[in-house]
């Protein structure tokens, strides 16, 4: 039962910071998973698992696999799962290190830097835009939620588990960008027209807090705020949906 307790353990953003681990649940999620190079500690399976012929098939490649597996009963699983339809399926894994120092040199460069965005959808789908899009690197700040929260991991759909997301403080982000000659541009609507601004072959996009906006202690680190173009019956855009239109304007 060591799995099971660990699984419902890690829902806790202080045990996955202790234990450098986080959980994976349902059959996609493990699947892109088993396919990635992190590394795999154990698997929570339940009976429903192999209720359907995908289920069934990914229960043989974890078998293969040589990971510890521990089986329990669809209420046991349901304690530590945190969907509502569990699929019966949950894998613990260990959090990569990745540093801003892994990113030093590139040129060019682009940076996705997440200012207290605090809805777990909302990172999920900017580290899965993130990724889609090339950007090198996704940086999260204080007051953003965990990068390796569940509900974070489910929505990134993979893309987390090879795309550079890490969380780091203001002051460690100004000294990398500032050793690394990277303007740090801020989202913001009464910014610049993207359409109106080159960007440079080095840059760090920020966008802010999905109510409140960037704090100003990110505004104070920017050299540049930039805007989209929206029409005028409507006030803002989703941050994710935001961000993924600058980024793709703003590519290297």
């Amino acid at each position: 039962m060591r799995i099971l307790t660990q699984a419902r353990d890690l829902g806790r953003r202080k045990a996955r910071q202790r234990d450098a681990l986080f959980v994976v649940e349902g059959i996609r999620a493990t699947e892109e998973l088993l396919e990635s190079p992190l590394t795999v500690n154990g698997f929570l399976c339940g009976p429903q698992l192999i209720d359907t012929p995908r289920g069934a098939h990914l229960r043989a490649a974890i078998d293969r696999s040589g990971v510890e597996v521990s089986d329990v009963s669809e209420r046991e699983f349901a304690s530590a799962a945190t969907t509502e339809s569990p699929q019966g399926v949950l894998a613990i894994a260990a959090i990569p290190e990745r540093t801003l120092s892994q990113l030093a040199g590139r040129d060019p460069i682009r940076l996705l830097v997440l200012d207290a965005v605090q809805d777990p959808g909302n990172l999920g789908t900017l580290l899965r835009t993130a990724h889609a899009l090339g950007v090198d690197g996704t940086v999260a700040l204080p007051g953003t939620v965990d990068v390796w929260n569940a509900k974070v991991v489910r929505s990134a759909m993979g893309a987390l588990f090879h795309h550079h997301a890490l969380q780091v403080t203001l002051p460690e982000l100004a000294a990398f960008v500032q050793d690394q000659s990277i303007p740090v541009w801020a989202a913001d609507a009464a910014g610049t027209s993207v359409d109106d601004i080159t960007p440079p072959s080095k840059l760090a996009l920020a966008v802010g807090n999905e109510g409140a906006g960037l704090t100003a202690e990110l505004r104070a680190l920017a050299s540049q705020t930039v805007a989209l173009p929206i029409h005028n019956a409507f006030d803002s855009l989703n941050v994710a949906v935001a961000a993924g239109i600058l980024l793709y304007e703003l590519r290297p």
